[in-house]
């Protein structure tokens, strides 16, 4: 482990000299790349240097206690400081082989979002939007950048379907454990005898796809404008803004009608369809990966129902951890630290078995 640590911090030293490279800095996608690429390493370096620095506190108590002849206060003291620093050594060493774990190379992705109300009619609409406020929040906390793509509002609040982009770093690696049916339970406000609904909204949490990656041909898709309309066949725009898209090849079709410009719809809806597609593309390629994989914490399997949010109790339980948490206002408040850590812990803890 610790030869490929040295490689890792001398790779980390080579990216640090290329980000004061002139060169480099004048070619803006290089930069970027190795400033990513540098970001990556940099946990994992501060932790081994960590390491060596504890090691070294280590040898000087291990000389102390090694001579009979120094004083016994301090020989005491030198033992008590032993225990401590092999503590602090296995906690960074356990660290360490966390980092090492080979990651998720789409965590340092953008992503699209899609939530859509499921059961429950009106409450499902309530509770989507209720789970757009919430990741909001979390992304605003995180200090991410998120974008409306495609929004179709219930009429009484909420929304029957929400499409957005969430922009910054390692934004994907985090919110990728939302994939999945959320539920929720408690009393709707036009419950008159106080009785306990349930109702669902599905996650979809998509890596945004490069261009590269995603080829879509021109013949391969049917391209329509309409005219925006708003909740209750409101009308919101007089002219033909709105697009859909229908990719021929698969029969997806993505609508977006947020923009006052067709062309910026349009630039919308193909950003939902690339992610669509690569998405079908990378679950096609899972399909060879063994049942025991597949049953990890982050599958993304988005037909399970991972998480439930109970008002009555102030509960959130996500059922793929057995983790309860009696924080459900906080959580709800975009507060997502606590179960989203505890998601990657569990991830990172199957891949570290399986490797």
């Amino acid at each position: 482990m610790f030869e490929r640590l040295k490689d890792i911090e001398k790779r980390y030293e080579e990216l640090l000299e290329l980000l004061a490279d002139p060169n480099v800095i004048a070619d803006a996608k290089r930069y970027s790349e190795i400033v990513k690429e540098h970001r990556g390493l940099e946990e994992t370096v501060r932790l081994y240097r960590a390491t060596r620095a504890v090691e070294a506190e280590l040898s000087d108590v291990e000389e102390i206690l090694a001579n009979p002849a120094e004083d016994a206060e301090l020989v005491e003291m030198a033992r008590a400081e032993k225990e401590e620093l092999a503590q602090r050594r296995e906690n960074i060493v356990r660290d360490l082989k966390r980092q090492l774990v080979p990651r998720d190379p789409r965590d340092s992705r953008n992503t699209v979002m899609e939530i859509r109300a499921g059961t429950g009619g009106d409450e499902a609409a309530l509770f989507a939007g209720n789970l757009y406020r919430m990741y909001t929040k979390y992304a605003e906390d995180q200090g991410w950048r998120v974008e409306s793509l495609s929004s179709n509002p219930a009429g009484i609040g909420g929304f029957k379907e929400m499409i957005f982009s969430v922009y910054g770093r390692d934004v994907f690696g985090k919110l990728k454990y939302e994939s999945g049916v959320h539920r929720v339970q408690r009393v709707p406000v036009t419950e008159s005898s106080g009785r306990i609904h349930t109702s669902a909204a599905s996650v979809a949490v998509l890596p945004e796809a490069d261009d590269v990656e995603v080829k879509i041909a021109a013949e391969d898709l049917k391209i329509d404008v309409f005219r925006s309309s708003g909740p209750g066949g409101q009308s919101v725009n007089t002219t033909d803004s709105a697009v859909r898209i229908t990719h021929i090849p698969t029969g997806l079709v993505v609508s977006c009608q947020d923009e006052k410009s067709q062309h910026k719809n349009k630039a919308k809806a193909l950003k939902v369809l690339r992610a669509r597609l690569l998405d079908i593309a990378q679950a096609e390629q899972q399909k060879a990966i063994s049942e025991a994989r597949r049953a990890q914490v982050g599958s993304g399997d988005r037909s399970a129902k991972i998480r439930t949010y109970n008002f009555p109790q102030n509960r959130v339980t996500d059922h793929r951890i057995k983790l309860t948490l009696h924080k459900l206002d906080g959580i709800l408040d975009g507060n997502l630290d606590e179960l989203i850590e505890a998601l990657r812990t569990a991830d990172q803890a199957e891949r570290m078995a399986g490797s």
